[in-house]
Order: structure tokens, then C-alpha cells, then sequence
């Protein structure tokens, strides 16, 4: 077993590597100056479509604004609370610099997701659109690229029980188990009864849950940052410029804390990034496929605030908390980092938001992946494979819940990360198309 692991160990630093990161931001990038900074000047524009969406009578199985928060219950989740942690404490306080940087040009990456996911979807045998990378790649690139979309579906399904389901189910029994003594097996039973009676509902139900759980905590979680941050105010300043400072020069060791040079800030900021807000892998364009429009570039805009709300408003107020607190030197990591930041913050209390926050955005975020994971087994295997993928789904929580996941988490790691290549290709050999129906959305504004 230890053999298994330390091979997966090094898949995942191979994976997660230098190239890799470089790809994903270097899309990010390419597709920013290809789209000439669209998603950025058009950031207001696209809350104003978003608050529009709400309702909508297009074609479609969802609103638009119901696949922008189905999206979000998948991405928002322990990326935002142990994953912000994490990469402080491996990179410093300058890791937040490098997230920021991903999702800005990440932004565009999941416009250009959306609006191919939008223009090349299809409709299944049960009158539900479909669509993503895998669709994207099939009818967008022809048959010839037939092989990648397989290889997207194959690593979706798989990458799904992992990095959204068992990962997230041990997540959430272990919090509660540390603060309220529940044990976890009990957890884990009262998750896949209500994982139930949300997923065989399909995505209506999905969403519907989506639209309301997802704003609600958000909203709660910010707003208990924001009272840290507040009574904070005066260091907030000292704080910016420490983040930034130390994304170009090496941060001494403090307290626990034991030092990191700039690389392990770009590392580690550019890796939890993209593992917090998913863009690049083709995950949230198989929920946007869904949405009742027939307007890709507006699902786009919409899609991109994904990344806008996730890691450059979720992700910096709990950054700013770790930070302002002084919990970052602490030598602490992960969800317990963040726990700590914020009983400093919110003496007594500020424990109870962490392991609210992270038992809802987990539970949110199993419910968003049992989808992904859904549509792309039902690419490989047809409408015969959802009930079958629906139970195993419902199996695989208490599972999560109870078991050592050392090696699950490294494979899902893994392959989430290989899940990008396919899709990133496809971005990259579809950008003309993705310019042009821009392009063609601009002039009809004019």
C-alpha cells in the first residue's frame, strides 16, 4: 500500500507540476487577450444578466442563474476554507496573490467553457440538454477527436467519486465529529439520506436545492469574515500589502510558521486557485449546458462570475482572516488554519461558522458533482447508466464518511488534474469559434 501511495504522490507533483499550472494559467491567459479582456469589462454587465436570469422561458432544463449556482455548490467547498489554508501555510501569505491572478484570467477560461458548452450541446433521449467538454470536444473538433472526449468522460466519472464525494463526505464527519462528538458513521448516514432526496430528483432538484443553499451560506460565511475584517479595519492595509510583498520575495520563517520562497507561493497559490474555483477542468460547463438560453455568450458571462465570487470573494475573506488574525505563523494547515483564524476573530463562535461552512459547502458540493459525474458516465454508457451511477453515488458517501482516504484523495487528485488536458486542448483548438460568436455579440450590442 505505501508503494501505491508514494506512486500516486509522485503522480500528483507530476500532475500538479510546473507544466501543468503553467497550461492552465497560460489558457487563462491566451484566451484573455484573444477575447481582448471581454470578461473583465464586462463584469458588471454580467451581474446585471445573472439578477435578469432568475427567471427565463428559453429551451433549457434550468435558469441560467439555477447552472451558475448549481456550478457553485460544486466549486465552492473545502477549497475555500482548508484549501485557502493550505496554501498559506505552504506558501505564505503571497499564495493569495497567485489565486487572485488565476482567477482573473481563470475568468475567461470559464466564459469560454460555457458559451461551447452552450453552442454545442445536445439533447438527450430524455428530452434533457446535455452538454461539456466531452460534447464540446465531439461535435465542436469532429470524430476524429472522438478519443478525447471518451478520455474526459472517463476521468469525470472517476475523478467525480473521489474529489466529489468521498473527499467531501470525510470532510464533513470529521469537522463534525471534532466539534460536536457526533460519530462519523452516523454522518455519513444522515448525508446519503439527504444526498437521496436531492440527487434522484435530478438536476430540477439539484438546482432548486442549489439556489437556495448556495447564496444563504455564502452569504453567512462572508458576512462573519466581514465582521473579523471589520473590527480589523485599521491592519487591512498592512495585510494587502503583506500578500502582495510576499508573492515576490521569500517569506522568513515566523512563529510556526517555517518560511517559503516565491515558487511556493506561485506553487501552491496557482494549485489551490484552480482547485477552488475548477477553471480549466470542465467540470461547471456540463451544468451550464443546462441552462434555459439560447444566448451562449450571455451563459457565459454568467458562468465567469463562478470564478469571480469563488476565489476573489470566498476564498480572500477567508485569506484576509488567516492573515489579519495572525494565524498564518501559527504552523497550523488546512480546515483547523482556518478554524483557528477565525475563533481569534469571533472568540466562542468563530469556530461554529468554519464547521457550518464547511459541512454546507461540502454537502453542496456532492450534490454538484453527483451531476458532473452523471452526465459524463451517461456520454460513455447512455440513459441506461443513471440509476446505476445514482445508487453507487449514494453508496459511496458513508463510505467517504468512515474510511481512510489517503490514497482516494491522491487519485482523485490526480484525476481531476489529468481531467484538464482534454478540455484545455479543446479550448485551445476552439478558440477561433469562441472569438468569433463574441465578436458576433458585440456587434449586434452596437
Amino acid at each position: 500500500m505505501n508503494v501505491v501511495e508514494e506512486v500516486l504522490n509522485q503522480l500528483s507533483a507530476i500532475v500538479w507540476g510546473p507544466v501543468m499550472l503553467a497550461f492552465l494559467l497560460g489558457v487563462g491567459v491566451f484566451l484573455t487577450i484573444g477575447l481582448k479582456a471581454f470578461p473583465w469589462i464586462q463584469t458588471p454587465a454580467a451581474f446585471i444578466k445573472l439578477w435578469r436570469s432568475r427567471e427565463s422561458k428559453q429551451e433549457g432544463d434550468i435558469t441560467p442563474f439555477q447552472a451558475l449556482m448549481t456550478a457553485l455548490s460544486a466549486t465552492i467547498g473545502t477549497g475555500n476554507i482548508a484549501g485557502v489554508a493550505t496554501a498559506i501555510a505552504l506558501g505564505g501569505p503571497g499564495a493569495v496573490f497567485w489565486m487572485w491572478m488565476t482567477a482573473l484570467f481563470g475568468m475567461a477560461t470559464k466564459y469560454a467553457e460555457a458559451v461551447l458548452a452552450v453552442k454545442y450541446r445536445e439533447i438527450d433521449e430524455q428530452g434533457r440538454h446535455v452538454g461539456g467538454p466531452m460534447y464540446y470536444i465531439k461535435n465542436g473538433l469532429g470524430k476524429r477527436w472522438q478519443w478525447l472526449a471518451v478520455v474526459f468522460a472517463a476521468l469525470g466519472t472517476l475523478a467525480s467519486f473521489g474529489i466529489g464525494n468521498m473527499v467531501q463526505a470525510n470532510s464533513v464527519a470529521d469537522a463534525v465529529e471534532s466539534m460536536f462528538k457526533i460519530p462519523v458513521w452516523q454522518t455519513g448516514l444522515l448525508m446519503t439520506v439527504l444526498t437521496a432526496a436531492v440527487i434522484l430528483g435530478g438536476i430540477s432538484r439539484i438546482a432548486e436545492v442549489a439556489a437556495k443553499l448556495v447564496p444563504t451560506m455564502a452569504i453567512l460565511y462572508i458576512s462573519g469574515a466581514l465582521f473579523v475584517i471589520i473590527t480589523q479595519i485599521e491592519q487591512v492595509p498592512d495585510a494587502l500589502l503583506l500578500i502582495v510583498q510576499s508573492a515576490f520575495t521569500e517569506t522568513a520563517a515566523v512563529g510556526g510558521f517555517t518560511g517559503a520562497a516565491v515558487w511556493a507561493a506561485i506553487r501552491f497559490g496557482v494549485a489551490r486557485g484552480v482547485f477552488s474555483n475548477e477553471a480549466g477542468l470542465g467540470s461547471a460547463p456540463i451544468a451550464h449546458a443546462a441552462a434555459k438560453t439560447k444566448d451562449p455568450v450571455q451563459q457565459g458571462m454568467i458562468a465567469m462570475l463562478g470564478t469571480f465570487i469563488d476565489t476573489l470573494i470566498v476564498c480572500t475573506m477567508t485569506a484576509l482572516v488567516i492573515v489579519l488574525t495572525g494565524a498564518w505563523s501559527s504552523g497550523e494547515t488546512g480546515a483547523a488554519l482556518s478554524t483557528l483564524a477565525f475563533n481569534v476573530g469571533i472568540p466562542g463562535w468563530g469556530g461554529y461558522i468554519v464547521v457550518f461552512g464547511l459541512v454546507v459547502f461540502a454537502f453542496t458540493t456532492i450534490l454538484g458533482w453527483s451531476y458532473y459525474g452523471e452526465r459524463c458516465a451517461e456520454f460513455l454508457f447512455g440513459i441506461k447508466v443513471i440509476w446505476p451511477y445514482r445508487l453507487l453515488w449514494l453508496c459511496a458517501i458513508p463510505v467517504g464518511a468512515t474510511g481512510k482516504l489517503g490514497i482516494i484523495w491522491l487519485m482523485a487528485d490526480v484525476m481531476n488534474g489529468l481531467m484538464a488536458i482534454p478540455n484545455l486542448i479543446a479550448l485551445g483548438l476552439l478558440s477561433p469559434v469562441l472569438f468569433k460568436v463574441t465578436r458576433e455579440f458585440l456587434k449586434s450590442k452596437v
